[in-house]
């Protein structure tokens, strides 16, 4: 579906821009001409923020994957601007205009059918596009799948890793998984209800059965589930043929730590690399076999010769 030259004359014209909360309607205040990435709820659609709903009121030209399901969102709270169109199908024709409606001095508010613009959809190139002409691209936080399904699954949070769609073809998606393996964080991937047994499984045979994992599915929805558990259990439990239906994120834990080698055992390591090379390169090759801190390796290698690493 390709834009209108509307798009750049801007949006609905003065006083059409209110949003409404509840009873009270609340004029948008004017925007400055930048790119807005306005994240949207994932489900409920009481998970949005004032900010965005002014944003998604007040911009000049408002840019959606699909303007059926962002009617939906503006509907609800009285937003009367007309969203346009942009989507992987029509960016070549969609993008510039929009490029073109910032160089116009108008603002242009981009949203995804859920959750935030740019993770994993087209966005992203239009903000490369935007970015390249010089003008301000300005992100409207808000809901996020991936961080809702890591905050509610119970697995470490310290450090994730957020990998989007694993490939379809099972030999592919082995080959990412094992890619992944030793990643230390928790992993996020965006899944359909159809693939999720399988994806299961070969998750169970390449991590492991063992590794903790969760499945979130619907999140903020009437039938949001976790469904907790090792890889193992995971895959049992999808493989008996349950039907599955809404939006999936499916949540991988850290690998477990490797058991600390033995001293005796760093010790012969570290006199055998010596002998090939010196003391700094040894015990940075020895780190790297160990994962022990390097600046503990040289000293212990100080220790071993006497108090003469050279």
């Amino acid at each position: 579906m390709a834009m209108r030259d509307e798009t750049v004359a801007g949006g609905t014209g003065e006083g059409g821009k209110t949003f409404r909360l509840h009873n009270a309607v609340i004029p948008a205040r004017p925007l400055e001409p930048a790119l807005y990435l306005v994240a949207t709820p994932i489900g409920n659609l009481a998970d949005i923020t004032l900010r965005a709903l002014e944003t998604l009121a007040g911009a000049d030209v408002l840019a959606c994957e699909d303007t059926r399901v962002t009617r939906v969102l503006l509907d609800r709270y009285g937003i009367v601007n007309r969203p346009y169109a942009y989507h992987e199908h029509n960016a070549d024709e969609a993008g510039p205009r929009l490029i073109a409606a910032l160089e116009a001095g108008k603002s242009v508010a981009l949203v995804s059918d859920a959750g935030t613009p740019l993770v994993s959809d087209p966005g992203y190139r239009l903000a490369l596009l935007a970015i390249a002409a010089g003008h301000r691209v300005v992100p409207i936080p808000g809901a996020s799948a991936p961080l809702a399904a890591l905050v509610g699954s119970g697995l470490p949070n310290d450090a994730f890793f957020f990998a989007g769609f694993l490939p379809t073809k099972d030999k592919a998606k082995r080959d990412r998984l094992a890619e992944l393996a030793n990643v230390p964080a928790t992993l996020l991937f965006f899944e359909s209800p159809h693939r999720i047994a399988a994806t299961v499984a070969a998750a169970a045979d390449v991590l492991g059965g063992e590794r903790a994992a969760c499945v979130s599915r619907e999140l903020t929805k009437t039938f949001e589930e976790f469904r907790r558990g090792t890889l193992g259990e995971l895959a049992t439990h999808y493989g008996d043929g349950h039907t599955v239906k809404g939006e999936i994120v499916f949540v991988i834990g850290p690998p477990g730590q490797a058991a600390a080698p033995e001293a005796e055992d760093v010790d012969r390591l570290l006199t055998a690399l010596v002998k090939d090379m010196s003391a700094g390169k040894a015990a940075t090759e020895a780190a790297r076999q160990t994962g022990l801190p390097r600046r503990d390796l040289y000293q212990r290698l100080i220790d071993l010769k006497g108090g003469d690493a050279q």
